[in-house]
């Protein structure tokens, strides 16, 4: 072999196998298990492969190269965005001359993975034709450790298995030569079948109540979801395989609305529907003004929910019914009309049951409609938080905590305490809305709970305080949403006299240096203080 493989961790950008877009602070490790380089067989196909992990297209063209040929002077060349050198391309090309077939065919069939992958994903996509489950495994057996890296990115509580990421020089002779065969369209087929069963798998973890667990699942599989997510990886199949990326797409719903990555969601599935062949179904619709709204788009989402509620009628989805009125309700809530919103969450609380199999359930709706009675109706208000524990006392002994539910439930608790003169218990409740609303990711609801905090922190003398809160919503804002979010109405009459207090006690030029302060400091850091 011409180069052994160095690596010191991970890679540089994106860990292939972790979670994608960000750690989560829930991966007990990401990092090799093996320096194979020091593996001291001149065999080792591993040795072939680089550090750098990439984000790819497992569908297109011959394996996804790109740029290919734009060399420096060394021979390197561009393989999924990452610099591999001619050397390694030929060790691994030369350690595929050396394997039998079901070790070549395996190979070629494991390079259409974008991230790492466990035994039982490369069972379910690479098992077909003469290549059967049994041999599968032994053919893994063999491959594993001459061109495949363990990776252990598991999180806390997962049941323990070998986890493995394919090098970028090993990934690329394989999909070269699975175009070659002529495989590559069945094979994108199957990984894209694996992929919407895994994103059911995230998805009845959400609505069991792991919901921390769902989300890390997701980021952690998001280089091979986002393939399968772009109908344009293979060519459609007949049938149900039509609509399998809005499929995935849906059942993700959760990380898109509720765990920061509004804009991700709404570009997916606006090209995912773009390509449907059919009538957007309900649930999709429901999705797109989900995420209007969360991105301060309320008009945006006026139509969508319109059309959403005429293709819910039209497919008889009684279940999208529900999540129709939830989402006005929260619409109505955010444009500040709190009796229409009441009443739209009492409709959404007719239509749930107790555990539903898709979208948020009724523990949001008995948040929203406290929400909405905080400051008109408070013991309205809190008979509503009061069913909240009934309603998770209701579900099986195996399920978890809606914690995103919880989250604007303290919000709620806050505005009530707030309005009964107990400042310091609605702070404390406040703070806890927005660590909640971090620990899950959620920009728009971190921005309202530090609001919230930042408006009692001032009626408690705090007002230096107050503002750092307020330079890290601005910063999370137009980081996240742009310039052309627009808050909900309570937010924004909260900010306007929060901004009006704070000119009066600190003054213009104190006042933008602690906008700064927090602004460098972070919601995170800033959650932390009491």
């Amino acid at each position: 072999m011409t180069r052994h493989l160095r690596e010191k961790g991970r890679p540089a950008g994106r860990p292939a196998g972790g979670p994608a877009g960000g750690t989560t602070g829930r991966v007990r490790r990401i990092g090799r298990v093996r320096e194979a380089g020091d593996a001291g067989d001149p065999g080792d196909v591993g040795e072939a492969g680089n550090g750098a992990g990439g984000t790819g297209n497992a569908g297109g063209g011959a394996g996804g190269v790109r740029g290919a040929g734009a060399g420096d002077p060394a021979g390197t060349e561009l393989l999924w965005g990452e610099p591999v050198t001619a050397g390694q391309l030929a060790a691994a090309e030369s350690g595929y001359a050396r394997c039998g077939p079901d070790e070549r065919l395996l190979w070629e069939r494991l390079s259409v993975f974008e991230g790492a992958f466990c035994r039982d994903a490369v069972r379910e996509v690479c098992a077909s034709g003469t290549l059967s489950p049994a041999r599968v495994r032994a053919a893994l057996d063999r491959l594993a450790p001459l061109a495949l890296l363990p990776v252990d990115d598991l999180f806390e509580g997962e049941e323990d298995e070998p986890r493995y990421w394919m090098p970028l020089p090993v990934r690329a002779v394989g999909a070269r030569r699975l175009t070659a065969r002529g495989d590559r369209r069945s094979v994108v087929l199957h990984h894209r079948r694996w992929c919407a069963r895994l994103a059911r798998r995230a998805a009845d973890r959400w609505q069991s109540g792991r919901q921390l667990d769902a989300r890390d699942l997701a980021l952690r599989e998001l280089p091979d979801l986002a393939v399968a997510m772009d109908p344009t990886t293979a060519p459609p199949s007949p049938g149900a395989e039509d609509g399998t990326a809005v499929e995935i797409v849906v059942s993700l719903w959760f990380l898109w609305a509720v765990c920061g990555r509004v804009a991700e969601g709404r570009t997916r599935l606006r090209h995912a529907l773009a390509l449907h062949p059919g009538p957007p179904p309900a649930r999709a619709l429901w999705l797109a003004a989900h995420l209007e709204l969360e991105a301060g788009r309320p008009e945006d989402a006026d139509p969508l929910l319109v059309r959403a509620w005429a293709a819910a009628v039209r497919d008889g989805d009684d279940r999208c019914l529900g999540l129709l009125a939830q989402l006005r309700g929260s619409t109505a809530l955010h444009r500040g009309r709190t009796r229409a919103a009441a009443a739209e969450f009492r409709e959404a609380l007719a239509l749930t049951e107790e555990s539903p199999e898709f979208g948020p359930g009724r523990e949001p709706a008995w948040a929203g409609l406290a929400l909405a009675l905080a400051r008109t109706d408070p013991e309205s208000a809190r008979e509503a938080l009061d069913r909240l524990p009934l309603e998770r006392a209701g579900r099986w002994a195996w399920s978890g905590r809606d914690l995103w539910a919880e989250a604007w439930a303290h919000h709620a608790r806050a505005e009530l305490l707030a309005g009964g003169g107990e400042r310091g218990r609605a702070a404390d409740h406040a703070r806890r809305a927005l660590r909640a609303h971090l620990a899950l990711g959620s920009a728009a609801g971190a921005s309202c709970a530090a609001e919230l905090l930042a408006e009692l922190r001032i009626a408690t003398g705090r007002p230096v305080s107050a503002a750092h809160l307020l330079g890290a919503v601005d910063v999370l804002r137009s980081s996240v949403f742009g310039e052309a979010h627009r808050p909900a109405a309570s937010s924004a009459a909260a900010r306007k006299r929060s901004e009006r207090s704070l000119r009066e006690a600190l003054g213009t030029a104190e006042l933008r240096r602690a906008y700064e302060e927090g602004a460098h400091l972070g919601l995170f850091a800033l959650s932390e203080e009491f």
